[in-house]
């Protein structure tokens, strides 16, 4: 396989995330490998974005008005990217060398390119630095509504031990817990905070009864939770 139609494939895991969590993870066999890879990254050792959207050229030129929904220029990428390099077109400027404020009506031939530099011109990256142009966010403005599943998105890494020691009448009743949470920025850069036990959300188990007393709980877990392009709720928990 060619290093070109690697990096293709590489792109193509993240948009498919992209477009299937934002439909619910509708039956299909490419939205059944966007869920495991989804799943896979949030699976210790060690815990990932489970969405890495920065791998997904959502500015690949695409035949239709770039107006249109964002959903439909990603499929195109999805099951049509047979480019050695992602493709990027700019609209073009009005006779009085300005747009105007709107998309222009014509696009020009894409570009072999992913860094525009002046104008409508657009220069190959170096190899092997596609990535490190847009490192940890999205390559399209996404801080608008329509990407809101994208900032729902929510993993929680959770560990929680309670015991009690001392002698059979009972002693002391001692308590660990290490939550952190892992949430995606406006434009999808992903990041990591400390959290507790109190914010892990309703659907988590296994943590009920701590700070209950002192019941034996010996707890990890990997938790992610989701709302799709409708508001759907979904989770995933993976203990360990």
């Amino acid at each position: 396989m060619t290093p070109g139609r690697t990096e293709a494939q590489s792109y193509q895991i993240d948009c498919a995330i992209l477009l299937c969590l934002s439909g619910g993870w509708p039956a299909s066999v490419p939205c059944a490998h966007a869920r495991a890879e989804f799943i896979r990254r949030i699976t210790p050792w060690p815990v990932e974005p489970p969405l890495q959207i920065w791998r997904c050229p959502m500015g690949a030129a695409y035949k239709a008005d770039p107006d249109f929904l964002t959903s439909e220029r990603i499929y195109e990428i999805i099951f049509e990217l047979d480019q050695s390099a992602p493709l990027q077109s700019f609209p073009v400027a009005d006779i009085d060398g300005s747009l105007a404020g709107a998309p222009a009506p014509t696009f020009p031939k894409p570009h072999p390119a992913v860094l525009h530099v002046t104008g409508n011109d657009a220069t190959l990256l170096p190899e092997g630095s596609a990535l490190q142009l847009v490192q940890d966010r999205a390559d399209i403005d996404i801080s608008g509504p329509e990407f809101n599943f994208v900032r729902s998105i929510r993993v929680f890494q959770t560990q929680a031990r309670q015991w009690e020691s001392g002698g059979e009448d009972g002693g002391d009743c001692n308590r660990y817990a290490s939550v952190r949470l892992g949430s995606y920025g406006p434009q999808g850069g992903y990041g990591w905070t400390g959290s507790s036990i109190g914010a892990l959300p309703d659907a988590h188990i296994g943590v009920e009864r701590y700070g209950d007393h002192c019941p034996g709980i010996w707890h990890r877990s990997v938790f992610v939770e989701w709302r799709d392009y409708e508001g759907n709720y979904g989770f995933e928990q993976v203990n360990y």
